[in-house]
């Protein structure tokens, strides 16, 4: 099972991503920003289709050896379309985007503080649909502490 976890910057993906490995048995959480430190040297846009690829190697790696893939990452419609077509011989990949209130996106939560780069990004998601695209099923993490919002993806596994 592959498991997508889409969504503004502080929407919650890495916190969602880890309870969900704790809670799915053999589960591996594949951070693609953690990717980017490889070529942290290179541009971002050129940088993103790269580790998209390998993220595509990860998954079919861990896939062919049994595991479970939780992959927390901003995706826009471009970068699904990516991946829907280089993982198209694995079944059981599910899309999820977490959607709390902009609100709730730019506060400071957990021990995370928002610098300026950060709530511009995140203004920038949410003027882009990233927190809501169409090709994830939504949750609406506003109103939602971590623990039950993972809970509400397995529900809709």
């Amino acid at each position: 099972m592959i498991i997508f976890i889409s969504g503004s910057i502080n929407s919650g993906k890495s916190t969602i991503a880890k309870i969900l490995a704790e809670k799915i048995k053999n589960s591996a959480v594949i951070e693609v920003d953690s990717l980017r430190e490889f070529i942290n040297f290179m541009p971002l846009k050129e940088a993103i289709p790269l580790n998209l690829e390998n993220t595509v190697s990860l998954i079919k790696n861990f896939n062919a050896r049994g595991l479970n893939c939780i992959i927390p990452y901003p995706l826009s419609q471009d970068n699904h379309d990516f991946l829907v077509n280089n993982l198209n011989d694995i079944k059981d990949v599910y899309f999820f985007a977490l959607n709390p209130s902009k609100s709730v996106a730019l506060s400071n939560r957990g021990n995370r503080e928002l610098n300026e780069q950060e709530k511009e990004r995140i203004e920038h998601h949410y003027s882009i649909g990233i927190n809501a695209p169409n090709f994830a099923k939504i949750i609406n993490s506003s109103d939602l502490n971590p623990e039950e919002t993972a809970l509400a993806i397995i529900d809709l596994l």
